[in-house]
């Protein structure tokens, strides 16, 4: 299915970035481009500064140096997210749970008061039928498997109409069968309304699974940008050593 020509993505540019933190740099001018539409991957290994670059693309933290533009606005500008329909899966879901499933959803509309009862209830089928989940309204998150909750949680990300959607390691803690179906998802919703897909993760076989481009950050920096083939054949040392990176069980011989 083609992308709705009215519900295009947005195009994000970071540039130069910079953080500190009692005086350690953890952002060193770091930059990229996201072209609307596209699934963009950041991956690295722990500690590489996903989480911080992350929390600036949101707006929660300003950078000492560079800036981060969603479509033509800066982040740091309040402008940004009444212009731009953004919307961010957490690690977690971040479901409450005191809200049934349908509730959650709709949390966005009941808030913002822009339509009845009636028609939040069916964007809320809606969404929830995008992600698999129909039927599902009256059950509570207590109720649901850890895959069901990140589905939920896309549900409640595109109640929205986004045209970015921010992921935050989307399959972490899901068995490989969920987080199949989360991939899935992911690039489905990129063909069907042509969101701007932004995922972190750590995760090699989500990356380079869903991926349009990725990039490959460590200590701080972008080392290298491209597409899944063009990552692979990279000959960045480091790049490699995240890449090939394998758990060596190491069997000590107790004495006798």
């Amino acid at each position: 299915m083609n992308a709705d020509p009215n519900h295009r993505g947005v195009k994000v540019s970071v540039r130069g970035l910079r953080k500190s933190y009692r005086g350690q740099e953890v952002l060193k001018g770091l930059g990229f481009e996201v072209q609307p539409g596209e699934v963009f991957v950041i991956m690295g290994p722990s500690g590489s500064g996903k989480s911080v670059l992350l929390r600036h693309l949101i707006g929660l933290e300003s950078p000492d140096a560079g800036e981060i533009r969603i479509g033509d606005e800066p982040v740091s500008c309040a402008q940004t997210m009444h212009k731009y329909r953004l919307a961010m899966v957490f690690q977690s879901g971040a479901l409450l749970n005191s809200l049934t499933v349908g509730e959650n959803v709709g949390l966005y509309l009941a808030e913002h008061r822009t339509q009845s009862p009636e028609e939040i209830a069916r964007v809320v089928s809606d969404k929830l039928a995008v992600v698999g989940l129909k039927g599902t309204e009256d059950r509570m998150p207590a109720e649901l498997s850890g895959g069901m909750k990140k589905r939920v949680a896309l549900a409640r990300a595109l109640v929205m109409e986004p045209q970015l959607i921010l992921y935050d390691e989307p399959t972490s803690e899901l068995d490989p069968l969920s987080a199949v179906v989360i991939a899935h998802e992911i690039v489905n919703l990129n063909r069907r309304i042509g969101v701007t897909s932004l995922v972190v993760t750590h995760e090699r076989a989500l990356a380079f699974g869903i991926a349009q481009r990725i990039a490959v950050m460590d200590a701080g920096q972008v080392l290298v940008t491209g597409t899944p083939d063009e990552i692979r054949r990279c000959g960045i040392a480091e790049v490699r050593k995240f890449l090939n990176a394998d758990l060596n069980l190491v069997t000590k011989t107790q004495p006798s």
